[in-house]
């Protein structure tokens, strides 16, 4: 049985800084999560994840993500022990 696809995001890291960045519909990178196109097709997802990678010198490590899946939402605002860097503004 074909497994039905969960709406999905593509998520990386910046390249530079380490934050979590989505990329957007006119395929530009935001550290927004609200920003990140939804994908609703395999298809479309898997060829969008790969013009994604293509884009060097910005981002690593770039993957499909579940839309709804908590982990994105935790990771998004980073380590949760101590408040430190971004965090303590």
């Amino acid at each position: 049985m074909a497994r039905i696809f969960t709406p999905q995001i593509i998520t990386s890291n910046h390249l530079i800084e380490g934050d979590s960045i989505y990329l957007t519909a006119t395929g530009s990178w935001s550290r927004q999560a609200a920003d990140a196109v939804l994908m609703e097709n395999a298809d479309i997802a898997a060829l969008t994840l790969t013009a994604a990678n293509l884009q060097t010198g910005l981002h690593v490590g770039a993957y499909l993500a579940d839309a709804t899946h908590f982990r994105e939402a935790f990771r998004a605002v980073g380590p949760s022990n101590y408040f430190h860097g971004k965090q303590a503004g």
